[in-house]
């Protein structure tokens, strides 16, 4: 785990962050993913980052040409569905599953969800979003 530990933040260090909005003494293995959700947010460009430490998770995204999304599932047995192919908007998106056992399924997009961060801490939790 400390191999990883010291991996994550040096790809942390890679990306390009505006260093005085950073309290470097503050980051560590517990608060470098918010860090890493944060920076990815608040890019411009679109795109997927996917992160899975643990057995057995899975990952399914549809996702419109337009989605920026950062996906960090850190556990056994998680499962994210996120479908927003179908709409042409613009969406940002920030997803955190630590546990095991956890659904978090997303079906569409809207203003309202847009820029949404949702954090799962915890074993056997499920989440059911619809946005229409």
């Amino acid at each position: 785990m400390f191999n990883l530990r010291w991996s994550v933040l040096a790809l942390c260090m890679v990306l390009p962050l505006q260093a005085q909005e950073i309290d470097w003494d503050k980051v560590n293995s517990n608060t470098i993913l918010n860090l890493m959700t944060r920076q990815n947010m608040e890019m411009n460009a679109s795109y997927s980052n996917i992160i899975q430490i643990g057995n057995d998770n899975n990952a399914e995204l549809s996702l419109n040409n337009k989605t920026t999304i950062t996906v960090r599932q850190l556990g056994d047995y998680n499962a994210l569905y996120f479908i927003n192919s179908f709409a042409d908007k613009e969406t940002k998106a920030a997803i955190i599953t630590q546990g095991s056992n956890n659904i978090i399924d997303v079906t569409g997009s809207n203003s309202i969800s847009d820029g949404i961060q949702i954090n799962v801490k915890g074993d056997n939790r499920t989440i059911f979003m619809r946005n229409y």
